[in-house]
């Protein structure tokens, strides 16, 4: 029985689908290569990290390196990246306004509540001299605290990350993941104010799939990143929403531990 358990590879994933259309993708692959995939798909973000760390889990699937980092910091907890799957992009969307200058004096704002991505939205006005910011904080803990100037008295309200193009309609602009925006029905680029485009903003937000410390270097590992970074996944990735979600496999099991440590010495 123990080499039969061996081929077993235990993946906790969240419901949504750049996480559960390339997994099957995955699944079937790695069936090819001997390997059986057991998925539980969750729809909570506090989960996922708790069984990994507890070895309940060989690896999840459903975050970004910058929710990882705050999550062991808040939580005591020890995951790392393993590899990387896909690039979120995100930026400032309105359904009512063409251009940052169009918006009026007053515009209400919405932008993530949770800490990891609140600042995202404050940086993109910042960079396009809409608001004056301490530089000097990182955009992962950017928050209205570090706003200096609001020449226009932009007014922000925060709200969860997964209603951002939902709510649209009920504000002048505000900060949303491009994969939600094209999911709710709208073409990215026409309600675009602003795309993230800085490489240095765009890092943490790179999606992973994360482990306990060491376990880079498993077969199991090694295997899940054969399954993941294939051509078949990258193409699937292509083909969804016209390719409001980007490919990445820029964190491979190689590099992941260095990359990894420099992000938490930041």
């Amino acid at each position: 029985e123990g080499d039969a358990a061996d081929k077993t590879i235990s993946l906790i994933v969240t419901e949504s689908a750049p996480y559960q259309e390339p997994t099957e993708i995955a699944r079937e692959l790695l069936a090819e290569d001997g390997w059986e995939l057991e998925t539980t798909y969750v729809t909570d973000i506090v989960q996922p990290n708790q069984v990994v760390s507890q070895g309940e889990y060989d690896a999840n699937y459903f975050q970004h390196l910058a929710y990882l980092r705050q999550f062991n910091a808040d939580n005591g907890t020890e995951v790392e990246p393993a590899f990387s799957t896909y690039y979120q992009p995100s930026g400032i969307f309105s359904l009512q306004y063409d251009s940052f200058e169009d918006l009026p004096d007053g515009a209400e704002i919405s932008l993530a509540v949770d800490t990891a991505n609140n600042g995202r939205g404050i940086k993109l006005l910042a960079d396009h001299g809409l608001l004056e910011i301490d530089e000097s904080v990182p955009v992962t803990e950017l928050s209205q605290a570090d706003i200096i100037d609001n020449p226009k008295n932009f007014q922000f309200i925060e709200i969860d990350q997964q209603s951002s193009a939902h709510t649209l309609t009920d504000v002048d602009a505000g900060f949303a993941f491009a994969r939600l925006v094209a999911e709710a029905g709208h073409d990215v680029h026409d309600v675009a104010l602003a795309l993230e485009e800085d490489d240095d903003v765009r890092r943490p937000y790179t999606n992973v799939i994360a482990v306990q410390p060491g376990e880079q270097d498993t077969e199991k590992t090694q295997a899940l990143q054969r399954a993941y970074q294939s051509p078949e996944v990258q193409e699937w990735f292509a083909e969804y929403l016209d390719g409001a979600i980007e490919y990445n496999d820029d964190i491979t099991t190689e590099n992941a531990q260095e990359i990894w440590s420099e992000f938490t010495a930041e």
